[in-house]
């Protein structure tokens, strides 16, 4: 058998083996729709008025080709071929966007807007093609609607402390799920103390599920927003977010997702989720550190005061009053992060370019390889199993500390995460405060995984 895109080669530093090999690790059949076609992100279709014939397996995915653009994983860590598996924390980074912020700094370093040299003209094309790029990966074609910020995390401040300032009082709910990373949790209960409103959990189920009865019990007219996951950076869980979305509407409340560890997994179309808000970062799609964006309805932002002042973001400055540029730039005062622009641009260029269907399908199946190798580890704890997770595989290992496990794999080239995540809540949930995490990408393969499991399995004395 040959892998999900027909090639039987190993990467650079990996002898040639097939990642999918018949019958080593069957696919289990909780993530039977890794090879159904299910896409659990997308809202639910009507039913066909006749049956129709099962959707064809994806198209070839190349994962050889892509790797090829990574310079960083054809080197050794530790005298090991290194095994990137921290894409959950950062992802690596192709040559052309290595090479966009490169070109920014050695022959294109200006500012952007109003200038009238020719650099600053060729900076501002730069860069506001960034922005072209991000709505499209988004599916808006407003790019107004497209406000760049330094990642997720600024970009759920900046909503709660504007949008939140202005539209929180006394005795208002904003709902969270226990599945949040710190970033969508703790901005929410900084302006929650400071309106005396309330920060509400949307309990897990123990597959890592949000909770749909709890969450529908939760909603009532005192709740205001509801900031959710699109995919979890613990637990890999995918909520029904467009359901979700649409109770929270009918209560006249508005969403917040934070789509941090799904852009970089599966399309996103903010228009058919119908969230109000919707942040992702550069640096978890193959971008750089330091930029990331917020999409918000044009109605809903223009509502929203300024969040901070100063260039960029007025129209006229007098001390008798000042008035604001139109969107996006009232949202973003001072001087960006151009030459991460020029990256980010780069980065959706790259992935557009990619077939997304075929590189989900390929992710899908690589996760379900990976979850079922990893259950042959003696004493191996999976936390959250949920269908339809994106590649996050967080576990622990019976008398192994995670930091100390995590050390130990890393003299052997493989590169995990161990700790809380910036995720508490979660482990709470499965009473726990560490764990070790194993966060797939698009480059990564089922060689890699055999890694992973073989020095799992030594360190488990198997």
């Amino acid at each position: 058998m040959t892998t999900p895109d027909g090639h039987r080669g190993g990467p650079v530093g990996f002898p040639a083996a097939d990642p999918f090999p018949t019958g080593a690790f069957p696919i289990p059949s909780a993530l039977s729709h890794a090879v159904t076609g299910a896409r659990y992100w997308l809202p639910p279709q009507p039913a066909p008025a006749v049956a129709t014939a099962p959707a064809p397996h994806p198209a070839a995915f190349d994962v050889e080709a892509v790797r090829r653009d990574f310079p960083q994983l054809h080197r050794e860590v530790n005298g090991h071929p290194l095994v990137w598996l921290d894409n959950g924390a950062t992802t690596l980074k192709p040559r052309q966007v290595t090479e966009a912020v490169g070109e920014h700094y050695a022959r294109e370093t200006s500012n952007v807007h109003r200038g009238a040299h020719t650099l600053a003209k060729q900076a501002t094309e730069v860069y506001e093609e960034g922005r072209e790029e991000a709505a499209k990966l988004l599916g808006t074609r407003d790019t107004g609607e497209v406000v760049f910020v330094r990642g997720a995390t600024e970009a759920v401040n900046l909503v709660a402390q504007s949008w939140g300032r202005a539209n929180l009082g006394v005795g208002d709910e904003i709902l969270v799920s226990v599945a949040e990373h710190h970033s969508n949790l703790v901005p929410w209960q900084l302006i929650a103390g400071e309106r005396r409103a309330r920060v509400v959990p949307i309990p897990l189920l123990p597959d890592g599920q949000l909770d749909q009865d709890a969450y529908r019990d939760l909603l009532t007219n005192r709740t205001k927003l509801v900031a959710l996951t699109h995919a979890s950076n613990t637990l890999g869980t995918v909520p029904p977010v467009a359901e979700m979305t649409a109770l929270a509407h009918r209560w006249g409340a508005r969403v917040l997702v934070d789509g941090a560890q799904a852009v970089c997994h599966f399309p996103v179309d903010v228009t058919e989720l119908d969230a109000d808000f919707y942040a992702f970062s550069g640096h978890k799609v193959f971008a750089p550190t330091g930029i990331g964006v917020l999409f918000g309805k044009r109605e809903v932002l223009e509502a929203m005061p300024p969040w901070q002042g100063g260039g960029n973001m007025i129209d006229t400055v007098g001390f008798g009053g000042t008035s604001y540029a139109p969107l996006p730039h009232r949202l973003e005062a001072g001087t960006g992060h151009i030459a991460g622009v020029a990256g980010l641009r780069a980065a959706l260029r790259y992935l557009a370019g990619l077939d997304r269907e075929a590189a989900t399908g390929y992710e899908e199946q690589l996760t379900a390889y990976a979850t079922r190798a990893l259950s042959t580890v003696p004493g191996i704890r999976l936390l959250g199993t949920a269908p339809g997770k994106i590649g996050v595989l967080t576990f622990l290992l019976a008398g192994a500390d995670p930091v100390d496990l995590a050390g130990r794999l890393d003299r052997q080239g493989v590169a995990v995460r161990a700790g809380h995540h910036c995720a508490q809540p979660a482990l709470a949930a499965y009473g726990v405060t560490s764990a070790v995490r194993a966060s797939l990408a698009v480059y990564n393969t089922a060689r890699e995984v055999d890694v992973l499991v073989g020095a799992l399995q030594e360190a488990a004395g198997a």
